[in-house]
């Protein structure tokens, strides 16, 4: 019987992939006001950033709490005696908490493994991704449990920012902190490091930004998955797609956007690109 996959919605896997990999996604709360949303669910992408930047109130997130997720356990325990959760970094959120808690919500003989994945985005994604193959490929749960173990000190995000605003009032910010005082023309360069946000670089322009993401990506001698993401910018993930598929197969490319969760803290214009380095 196939190890069912789990995953939450910061991992920023499509529907698409989510569907033909059997991965369930389990959707984190984007908050207007008094109005909850289900991320992706209750509320697109692009209704978020345009609230986000034209409503007055500023949205705030909250974790699935472990009531979703033993619902969650329940109904995937009808299908299969194992599962593998494997959560965006507990530093940034109480998602891996609450999957920990709801094991214990859920009676059922089926084995619930859960790992904090210590990052966020595709970078989360492209490790979900691998899990997911090659549980379709008949992995155990221990052998998948040593393969996401195994994928995580290879998974890679960088992020380009246009501002920090929103990573700063939001309070993820973590070691990015000394950027705050950078120029408003800066373009802050970020990474995910043990779990936290943490900086690399800042540049002076948006180009720079991109050309910085294109470096970091042809860095790496192998790749095994690549991603680029953004949050309000097609255009821009279009061009380095294009850019990079002169290294590595375009096909193979993830193209993804950024969800509303963490466009709270990222604002409307990041863009992303998430290698897994080949073994």
């Amino acid at each position: 019987m196939t190890v069912k996959i789990i995953t939450d919605s910061l991992s920023d896997i499509t529907s698409d992939i989510a569907k033909d990999l059997g991965i369930t996604i389990v959707p984190v709360y984007v908050r207007f006001g008094e109005k909850v949303y289900r991320d992706r669910i209750e509320i697109t992408t692009d209704e978020f950033y345009y609230r986000l930047t034209h409503d007055s109130t500023w949205p705030t997130t909250t974790q699935p709490t472990p009531y979703d997720f033993a619902e969650i356990y329940k109904k995937i325990a009808k299908e299969s005696d194992e599962m593998l959760v494997i959560t965006l970094s507990n530093k940034l959120s109480g998602t891996y908490e609450s999957a920990v808690h709801a094991k214990t919500l859920v009676e059922t003989k089926c084995r619930i493994e859960v790992i904090d994945s210590l990052t966020v985005v595709m970078g989360l994604g492209l490790i979900v991704i691998a899990a997911a193959k090659a549980a379709q490929s008949g992995a155990s749960l221990d052998e998948l449990i040593q393969l996401v173990n195994g994928a995580m000190p290879r998974s890679h995000a960088v992020m380009c920012f246009d501002t920090l605003k929103y990573l700063a009032k939001g309070g993820r910010i973590g070691k990015a902190q000394g950027l705050l005082g950078s120029l408003l023309s800066v373009n802050p360069i970020l990474t995910m490091k043990n779990g936290e946000v943490s900086p690399l670089t800042r540049v002076r322009s948006r180009a720079a930004g991109m050309k910085y993401l294109y470096d970091f990506v042809t860095g790496f001698p192998n790749i095994e998955e690549l991603a680029v993401e953004h949050a309000t910018t097609p255009d821009e993930a279009d061009d380095l797609i294009g850019r990079l598929s002169k290294v590595f197969p375009r096909e193979r490319i993830y193209r993804s956007t950024v969800s509303p969760v963490i466009g709270t803290y990222t604002g409307p214009n990041v863009l992303s690109v998430s290698v897994l380095e080949a073994i």
